[in-house]
């Protein structure tokens, strides 16, 4: 067993490189395992996982490409080694903060398996998405029509603020729309636009959307017991799955005396504020991938499409750091009633459950984010 644990093979978080490798090639390696996931690159070692070593230290080459050759600038870490009587190094790089990162040759990559790809506009555009730059709720969606927008609901928003939109004239009423970002510089309908007013908004944004699924037990493979397809506009979305939470989780009770127990259980609030959160935070850039809801014997899961965003970290979300990476649709939930925009969600969640006995568990990967309620005996 090899107690400095050199890898076998290259992988998603593994690149060999011999001293041969050009500085320009090396950049490209550092930005893509940058905008990733993180990684390390072996030098001196050859493609195949042979070692061929290094005849002299590279830490200051290494230094002066990730300062000078990588924008923003990254900062590795750089060990020496010595295998056999060679010299090889191991160069970490960390997940990036500030994604995306590129090459002096203005090129964005990112890693995908073994190998490094030049990013296509979609994983840019996720890229941006995720650094802040860009917000996909307010680009107009592709074929989208002013006539997909339910003006009577439109209509009952602006009420809220004591506003006749239904009196107003066309012009008008597309004047409102564009200052509130329902609808973009082209007339037609954003993103927001038609997750929270749209007739369909399926139909359009496919990856929009509730898969809820109830098993016996305490596995995916358990026999199923409901399954629902949840769409349409999210604030339906997000009280249709609420409800069908409540339909099938079990809350149990104890006769003492002349008096009806019930079972330790989570307020409404929890389910609520973890459905509305997928809802709200999740990528909405990932297409063909809906917010799956998994009840099973003894928890919740909630999983939402994209991980994180570059700024917030999963030991920040229990206490209370809030994101926008849709600040749009945040806006127009918080105004509806569904979103507190302070923070006090997640905590509350995590309160809640420790008043249980239980943990709340937070999973990042690099496709989705994952929230495990667990449930309480009962």
């Amino acid at each position: 067993m090899n107690p400095i644990n050199i890898p076998l093979e290259e992988n998603q978080y593994i690149e060999f490189k011999s001293e041969a490798v050009k500085a320009a090639d090396l950049a490209d390696e550092i930005v893509a395992f940058a905008n990733s996931e993180g990684g390390e690159i072996w030098l001196g070692i050859e493609e195949h996982g042979k070692i061929s070593g290094l005849s002299r230290s590279y830490e200051e080459d290494v230094m002066n490409i990730c300062r000078t050759a990588c924008i923003p600038p990254i900062i590795p870490v750089y060990q020496s080694l010595v295998i056999d009587g060679k010299t090889i190094a191991q160069v970490s790089i960390p997940k990036g903060k500030d994604k995306p990162y590129y090459t002096s040759r203005h090129k964005y990559f990112i890693r995908v398996g073994s190998t490094k790809r030049v990013a296509s506009r979609e994983e840019l555009l996720r890229l941006f998405q995720a650094s802040g730059a860009i917000h996909y709720d307010v680009l107009e969606v592709d074929r989208a029509k002013l006539s997909d927008l339910d003006m009577s609901r439109i209509s009952d928003y602006f009420s809220r603020y004591h506003v006749n939109f239904s009196e107003e004239s066309e012009e008008g009423k597309k004047r409102m729309m564009a200052h509130t970002d329902i609808i973009g510089e082209n007339s037609r309908p954003t993103m927001a636009g038609i997750l929270i007013f749209g007739l369909s908004p399926d139909r359009l944004l496919p990856q929009s959307g509730i898969s809820f699924a109830h098993f016996a037990g305490n596995e995916i493979t358990e026999q199923l017991i409901d399954k629902k397809n949840i769409g349409g506009p999210l604030p339906r979305q997000a009280d249709e799955c609420l409800a069908a939470l409540k339909a099938n989780i079990l809350t149990g009770s104890t006769i003492k005396g002349m008096r009806r127990i019930e079972a330790p259980h989570y307020p409404d609030k929890v389910f609520r504020e973890l459905l509305v959160n997928a809802c709200v935070h999740r990528n909405y850039s990932i297409h063909g991938s809906v917010i799956r809801v998994f009840l099973f014997a003894d928890r919740l899961e909630v999983i939402s499409p994209g991980p994180l965003p570059n700024s917030i970290s999963i030991e920040k979300l229990s206490v209370g750091a809030s994101f926008s990476r849709n600040p749009t649709l945040m806006r127009f939930m918080e105004n509806l009633g569904y979103v507190d925009k302070l923070g006090r969600g997640l905590p509350m969640v995590c309160q809640e459950a420790a008043k249980l006995g239980v943990g709340v568990g937070f999973y990042e990967t690099t496709h989705e984010f994952r929230v495990v309620l667990p449930l309480p005996d009962g």
